[in-house]
Order: C-alpha cells, then sequence, then structure tokens
C-alpha cells in the first residue's frame, strides 16, 4: 500500500474477562492476575491510509483522548522504531466501544494497529515482538496480539490459549463507571484470591473486582441484577460493561428485547479467535 492511497478498514473486537482473580500485588504496585480472555464479534473500525511524508497523525478525533495519550499514535511510533521504517500513517477510528468499559476498546485499537501496519508496511515483526511492543501499551494489549481465546496470568501478559464452547452474549453499557486506577488502587479491593486450574470452561467465573465497583458505582449492581434474572452475568474487568451468556443468538436476543428502555447494549457472539490473527508471523 503506497502513500496517497485508500484508506483499509481493519476490525479491533471487545473482549470479555469471563473470569478474573487478583491473586496479589506486586513491589511495582501492579497487580497479579488470573483471567480468561475472549473476543466477540463486536468492536471497533480502524482505518489506515499510509503517507509518504512520514507522519503519524489521527484524521478522526476521539473525544476525551488526547493525542498524546492516544494509543494508536503510539503503536504505530512503537513499530515504526522497532522496525526502522520512514513510512507515515493517517489513523482514523470508528468507536463503537465504550471508553473505561471494561471491553478493551483501546487497547484493541492499539492492536489492530500494531498487526495491520506490520503487514502494510511489510515491517514483517514477529507475534512475539509484537506483544513485546503491546506490552509497553498496557496489559491488555499482548492479548488481542495473541489472537485466541486465552487464560491470562501476571499482570494478563501471560497468555494460554484455551478451548470455550460456542456462546452468545448480551452485553449491557451503564452510563455511569468507576476507573480503572481508582479500583486497584482502593484499599477495599480482595487482593488475595488463590488460582484456580482450568481445564474447561463455560458460563461466568466471578470477577474480584465487581463488589467493590459495584459499590462505588451502584448502577452496576442495577445492570447486573436485571441481567442475572435472564441468565448467568458478571461484569467484564473492571467494568462498567457487565454481560450474561446464553447457548444461542435466539435466546441472547430475546433477552435483549426484554431489557428495560434505559439500559444500552447489544447482542454478540463469541469468537475463537481475533479476526486479524493471521496478519502476524509466529
Amino acid at each position: 500500500m503506497s502513500g496517497g492511497g485508500q484508506a483499509v478498514a481493519f476490525p479491533a473486537p471487545a473482549k470479555l474477562n469471563l473470569m478474573l482473580r487478583v491473586l496479589g500485588r506486586r513491589s511495582d504496585g501492579y497487580h497479579l492476575l488470573q483471567t480468561v480472555f475472549r473476543f466477540i464479534d463486536y468492536g471497533d473500525i480502524v482505518r489506515l491510509r499510509l503517507r509518504e511524508d512520514g507522519l503519524i497523525v489521527r484524521s478522526l478525533p476521539i473525544s476525551g483522548v488526547d493525542e498524546d495519550a492516544d494509543l494508536t499514535l503510539r503503536a504505530a511510533r512503537l513499530l515504526r522504531d522497532a522496525s526502522g521504517g520512514r513510512w507515515g500513517v493517517e489513523i482514523a477510528v470508528e468507536k463503537h466501544l465504550p471508553m473505561g468499559g471494561g471491553l478493551g476498546g483501546g487497547s484493541s485499537d492499539a492492536a489492530t494497529v500494531l498487526l495491520a501496519l506490520n503487514q502494510l508496511t511489510g515491517a514483517g515483526l514477529s507475534r512475539k515482538h509484537l506483544m513485546q511492543l503491546g506490552l509497553s501499551l498496557g496489559a491488555d494489549v499482548p492479548v488481542f496480539l495473541f489472537g485466541e481465546a486465552a487464560v491470562g496470568e501476571g499482570v494478563g501478559e501471560m497468555l494460554t490459549p484455551i478451548r470455550l464452547p460456542p456462546a452468545w452474549y448480551l452485553v449491557l453499557v451503564p452510563r455511569e463507571g468507576v476507573s480503572t486506577a481508582e479500583i486497584f488502587r482502593h484499599p477495599d479491593l480482595k487482593r488475595d484470591s488463590k488460582p484456580v486450574k482450568i481445564q474447561g470452561f463455560s458460563a461466568v467465573g466471578g470477577n474480584d473486582l465487581e463488589p467493590l465497583a459495584c459499590r462505588l458505582c451502584p448502577v452496576i449492581a442495577d445492570y447486573l441484577a436485571w441481567l442475572g434474572s435472564v441468565g448467568p452475568a458478571q461484569m467484564t474487568g473492571s467494568g462498567s460493561c457487565v454481560f450474561a451468556v446464553f447457548d444461542s443468538e435466539a435466546a441472547a436476543v430475546a433477552a435483549y428485547r426484554c431489557k428495560p428502555a434505559h439500559m444500552a447494549g447489544f447482542v454478540a457472539r463469541g469468537l475463537d479467535q481475533h479476526p486479524l490473527q493471521g496478519l502476524a508471523g509466529e
């Protein structure tokens, strides 16, 4: 793809944490986790157009995100520096995922930029190298580069593939939330869960962040109370999004149609692999 060509669109799917346990905290303040990641077929769209002038810019501003904090711009710069390239790129993110919802939107966008530009520019970095770059952007970025449903350990970057049964999810998006930083620095957060051996997985497995998030943001508890009446339900990540799991699309859609009018949400299918899994070599 040469500079001045058409922008190319790439998917940036959401993730759900089907289980999340906090096992402890490292001396640097990062928390040790055990979680199960699954991608779903709903997310943002990232459009990229290579430039010949060497500039890395965004053509579509993201509300509430300054350029200095934009993970997609940082990801592009990291890849160019790591590969020794001189190319530029114009980035536009069509946002569908809420910020601060626990769905991994910003991390997914950054991973999609790394995967797509690695291919478009011929950088040819390995998946392992891309994951190392991704970890410097955030703990959730590596799983999107890993590209499979996975058990995450460490701060979430130690990944082991896992087979999950087919499932559909009803995801609700509360208008309010609580910041990830506030959750993890709160003195009342449970930090002593024991790791569990995961041989198979279905439905939901609990989230250690959920009780505190519900206390700090009661609307999350309200959404969970309704969701729990239609299926196994829990919060994803540090919230505020919550989800229920179903065996079929029909069941998930039926529940969606019954939700209270003030609750926003969507139905999505669970994925075994990231849609861009084939773009990175091993």
